[in-house]
């Protein structure tokens, strides 16, 4: 491996993206998550008009159709795998897909929202896109099982950070992240935006999410939305939520 080649390394091929390291325990958002260790993560591209629900036997099918033969955690997108861009700082290296056809907002005042109106999610579930950020991070580094469960919060946080920035939302109904580590490599107990780990996720994350979705308009007939009204599908969490102060018991 020269000093340019990412630890976790990515290959594309026929709709799929696979990022690969040997040994790696996974912790994914995603439809078949939970903690995995396996060779390889996946990110796996549908067709337009995609309506698989048997997704196991899917996923196999677009695996063995890619000639991949290691099985892993699993995500689904309609975002094509030739807009997917990687990103590496440290010990992290990031991938990201990146659409935006079906944003989710989270207006701070729903009823002075520009997207008022829009159905809420409560309301029944939300027609799918062909949109979607999905986000693979590994890290050489071995984390304890707290450190690698926060490091999905710590990727989401990027990935709304940077999407918010570039485009005023700060997701899509259909995000998932899977993290990864080493469990051979040097011990991090933690995670978070203070440590060597957290700073280089948010980096690697921040630069691949934008990447991706510069690539994806940049190669679609379709203009990035301005709101979740311009959008082709979306959703705006427009209701509000009941505040309450927790009970104090005296003892």
């Amino acid at each position: 491996m020269t000093a340019t080649d990412p630890a976790y390394e990515a290959v594309r091929r026929d709709g799929v993206l696979r990022v690969a390291r040997p040994g790696t325990e996974w912790f994914s958002t995603g439809w078949n998550g939970g903690r995995r260790t396996a060779d390889c993560a996946y990110n796996v591209t549908v067709p337009d008009g995609w309506d698989r629900t048997d997704l196991e036997a899917y996923v196999d099918e677009r695996l063995e159709r890619a000639d991949f033969d290691a099985g892993g955690p699993a995500l689904l997108t309609g975002v094509e795998q030739t807009d997917a861009r990687g990103a590496r700082r440290g010990s992290v290296t990031a991938y990201a897909t990146a659409g935006i056809s079906n944003p989710a907002a989270l207006p701070m005042d729903p009823e002075d929202d520009s997207s008022a109106g829009v159905p809420d999610p409560t309301d029944g579930d939300a027609t799918p896109g062909r949109g979607t950020v999905n986000i693979v991070v590994g890290t050489t580094r071995a984390l304890a099982s707290g450190a690698l469960a926060n490091l999905i919060a710590v990727a989401a946080e990027a990935k709304a950070t940077t999407l918010l920035a570039e485009t005023g939302v700060p997701g899509t109904t259909t995000d998932a992240v899977v993290v990864g580590h080493d469990p051979t490599g040097e011990r991090a107990a933690f995670s978070g935006s203070g440590t060597d780990v957290g700073r280089a996720t948010r980096a690697c994350v921040r630069e691949a999410v934008s990447a991706s979705l510069k690539a994806h308009y940049a190669d679609t007939e379709a203009d990035l939305p301005n709101s979740v009204a311009d959008a082709t599908y979306g959703v705006s969490t427009d209701g509000r939520a009941e505040v309450f102060r927790p009970s104090l018991e005296d003892r």
